[in-house]
């Protein structure tokens, strides 16, 4: 019943949800069924919206594994977006000065592999200052996805600018250090395999291995933890590394698969959203995978819902807000006085 009720749960909270904004947009006049049909239609109703809703979902996956993992230790990394920009910078830096000459063979690995240690050392500093200083990781994250913010912001306005100097963005990625597209697609990239695989690897370290035994012991009860033998600084070091990692990961992804080239305002908030997309599927890996989805097809399906059911785009946050806090609320113990 149990892992029946982890699966039902947060289905039960999109049903809920879902119904709760039909009745809302009855009452403002509008044709639920017609706005919910815009909405999955401009999600997957053809080709071009499907490769759209699977090029979203590869960050939210990405970042998701991150932080679900991450929440599952009792460690609040609240700093994807910032893991993701720096993933991003270094797989630039790499991919348009420091290496793009390599080989072929050579550069795209070091390019993806550069971003998700970026990612992972970014999330090493807020684990530094937690273990060093004492300083709440939840505030070092947050603060740390500015400043990575506006690192990305003067690389492409000097050091990574691209040789025209016309806009603030870096130069298009030599072809070697971009990935290739999946057969049948015209966007799709080859990352995506890599992203869907990574769901199953993550349960199975998480639960069949001792280390992942010692970081679920951690977020359960560090203190016992603590009188187990587990280190619980040294859980929450390594939990953040491999948070930062994955978002670097995908920083790293978007730029060689997606954009080409590093500039401002390259995510639309993947980090945050991510948030939302691990407490829908209850920190659970495997969850991770329909929860992201599920996200990604709301952003994308907003626009055509706005366009043939003239109901606004931003009508979306408001059932991305309503399945959260109603998945939120199945989580809540129940009182017994």
């Amino acid at each position: 019943m149990r892992g029946w009720r982890s699966v039902l749960a947060p289905l039960g909270a999109i049903g809920i949800a879902l119904v709760a904004l039909g009745l809302l947009l009855l009452l403002l006049g509008a044709d639920p069924l017609r706005a919910l049909g815009a909405l999955m239609g401009g999600a997957f109703g053809d080709r071009n919206a499907l490769e759209n809703t699977l090029l979203r979902m590869c960050p939210l996956l990405l970042v998701g594994l991150g932080v679900a993992l991450a929440f599952r230790c009792g460690v609040w990394n609240i700093g994807g977006e910032g893991q993701l920009y720096l993933g991003a910078l270094a797989a630039s830096a790499l991919a348009t000065r420091v290496l793009p000459d390599a080989p072929a063979l050579l550069l795209l690995p070091l390019v993806v592999l550069g971003g998700a240690l970026a990612g992972a050392l970014w999330g090493g500093i807020a684990a530094a200052l937690r273990v060093g200083r004492g300083v709440s990781e939840v505030l070092s994250t947050i603060l740390l996805n500015f400043v990575a913010l506006l690192l990305v912001a003067y690389a492409v306005h000097g050091p990574l600018q691209e040789a025209s100097g016309a806009y603030p963005q870096s130069d298009l990625f030599p072809l070697a250090a971009q990935l290739g597209l999946l057969p049948g697609t015209g966007r799709v990239h080859s990352g995506l395999v890599l992203a869907l695989l990574l769901p199953a690897a993550l349960w199975f370290g998480l639960f069949r291995t001792a280390a992942g035994l010692r970081l679920r012991a951690v977020g359960l009860a560090p203190e016992a933890a603590r009188y187990a033998g587990i280190r619980p600084e040294r859980e929450l070091v390594r939990v953040l590394l491999i948070s930062g990692g994955l978002a670097g990961l995908a920083g790293a992804l978007e730029v060689s698969g997606v954009t080409g080239r590093l500039f401002e305002n390259l995510s639309s908030g993947y980090g945050f959203t991510a948030i939302a997309v691990a407490l829908l599927a209850r920190l659970h890996p495997l969850g991770v995978l329909p929860a992201a989805a599920f996200f990604a097809a709301l952003s994308t399906g907003s626009g055509a819902m706005q366009r043939v059911a003239a109901v606004p785009a931003v009508t979306v946050q408001l059932l991305e807000a309503l399945v959260i806090l109603i998945s939120a609320s199945f989580a809540l113990p129940r009182r017994t006085d």
